[in-house]
């Protein structure tokens, strides 16, 4: 199971905050909002999925870096995986 089943319902209410923003996007553009409405929607789509993306990185680093017990490889291996999606969320 997932470390983040412990706080699985946040996340998901997060996420269905983040559908909501996204469909009220796409009503905007169907209703021709002025350009500046959307940015404004979008810039809150996008600070959502920063807020949930953090929430998870503190997630695995607490389970696969920074918990006490693991091995040195376990370590390497927990930091080689963030750093993976890191660079990969980064572009």
């Amino acid at each position: 199971m997932s470390h983040t089943s412990r706080n699985i319902s946040d996340l998901t209410a997060r996420v269905k905050r983040i559908a909501g923003q996204v469909a009220a996007v796409e009503r905007s553009l169907a209703d021709d909002a002025p350009c500046a409405d959307i940015l404004h929607l979008v810039a809150a789509v996008r600070g959502a999925v920063n807020g949930l993306m953090d929430e998870i990185i503190v997630d695995h680093l607490d389970q696969h870096v920074a918990k006490p017990g693991l091995s040195a490889a376990e370590r390497a291996a927990g930091a080689a995986e963030l750093a993976t999606v890191i660079r990969r969320y980064s572009k």
